[in-house]
């Protein structure tokens, strides 16, 4: 059976002795679930599954319920006896980490051997709990989008697939008949996250509206859109502000991402349009009508997705490591992605065959920036094989 690298650093956590709660984190169909029943499997410890996602589900008094189970069965078998307490979805019970923090506090005063375990598919709710309530009680493993590796050890997929079916691993059986992957992607991820992830989790005052900056997203993968120009595109009233706070919604789901300008000024940085990009090129390949030989046969639909793809696995690789992802745009020169780790810095441009509108800005960059690592992924430079099998934190 598969099992993603992040398996053992699961496992050997739990097994620890009782220090801290763990919490797995990614957006949906990243196999949180599998992962954590694969763990389960391996420990020679009893164990409680319980899903936020049910309908018994209802607030923090089943929350509390779950946790006394647990207690029940732990205490049964003998004092402060190993177990370990799994609660799926767990940012969909309203003032979860207020009740985790009391159950937790209490089973720490009384020197219970409960291991506690929480699943989330909301970045951001789940950052904005740990961090009101739990500080100093938690470790948090982000599970990110399956990467080019993993879907070919596990699937079978070559690059190409990869590159415009994406790293959701319960499409890959349908690949072969695309019209049943494309309303699985539809239904199964983009409905179901937007619905049930963001609308019924958060606050948004327009639903609409977040939905067509999501589709907007998706047509402009891989380019640059001021916020201003995203108003005008969308014809809805709104402001930058809302814009903004939705696109980190869809970024905390796992959907889409604004990347930043580079800047060495910190005030420019965050005042920049965003670089749109996907978080799995699976998004986009979807939502199009040409399918996948149209897609590869034409070169600037493949060298969009391409582009897509290659910001896309650079976001994934940020997943527990400590280095930020951005573009660089002066007039008309540009690169298309900057990673920072740092004091270090390394630029990459996309070489996909297509033409751009501007020229290439990688030389500008370079004498602006000395020390600069350059890289052109595609065409004579590294390979893409290469690259989607390569950690980006090995770029920097």
């Amino acid at each position: 059976m598969f099992k993603r690298p992040l398996f053992g650093q699961l496992l050997d956590r739990i097994r620890e002795p009782r220090r801290f709660i763990q919490v797995l984190s990614g957006p949906r169909q990243s196999g949180k679930t599998t992962l954590i029943g694969q763990v389960l499997k391996e420990l020679p410890l009893p164990s409680r599954y319980a899903s936020a996602d049910s309908q018994e589900a209802r607030g923090p008094v089943w929350l509390e319920q779950q946790w006394n189970a647990v207690r029940e069965e732990a205490g049964s078998r003998q004092r402060n006896a190993d177990f370990v307490l799994v609660i799926d979805e767990i940012q969909k019970i309203p003032a979860w980490s207020e009740t985790v923090k009391k159950l937790w506090d209490e089973d720490s005063r009384g020197a219970s051997a409960l291991r506690v375990v929480l699943l989330g598919s909301s970045s951001l709710l789940l950052q904005k709990g740990l961090t009101e309530s739990l500080a100093g009680r938690f470790e948090v493993l982000r599970l990110p989008h399956w990467t080019y590796r993993e879907m070919s050890e596990a699937f079978g997929f070559d690059l190409d697939q990869f590159i415009y079916f994406g790293g959701y691993p319960g499409s890959a059986p349908l690949v072969s008949q695309e019209q049943r992957w494309r309303d699985y992607i539809r239904d199964s991820i983009i409905e179901t996250t937007i619905s049930r992830d963001i609308l019924m989790m958060s606050r948004v005052d327009k639903p609409a509206l977040l939905r067509s900056m999501f589709e907007l997203g998706i047509q402009y993968s891989g380019r640059f859109l001021s916020f201003n120009k995203m108003l005008g595109q969308l014809q809805d009233v709104g402001n930058v502000t809302t814009l903004s706070h939705y696109l980190d919604l869809l970024r905390s789901a796992g959907l889409l991402a604004g990347l930043q300008k580079y800047s060495s000024a910190p005030i420019r940085r965050r005042s920049s349009s965003p670089k749109l990009n996907v978080l799995n090129t699976a998004l986009m390949s979807a939502l199009r009508d040409d399918g996948f030989a149209g897609t590869r046969s034409d070169p600037a639909s493949w060298g969009r997705i391409v582009e897509s793809a290659v910001g896309a696995h650079l976001l994934a690789g940020m997943a527990g490591q400590d280095y930020r992802v951005g573009y660089w745009r002066e007039n008309r020169y540009e690169v298309d992605f900057v990673l920072e780790k740092g004091e270090r810095v390394a630029a990459i441009e996309v070489k996909t065959g297509r033409l751009r509108e501007g020229l290439s800005g990688m030389e500008l960059f370079l004498k602006k920036h000395p020390g600069t690592r350059a890289y052109i992924v595609g065409g004579d430079g590294l390979g893409l094989e290469e690259f989607f099998t390569a950690s980006p934190v090995d770029l920097i």
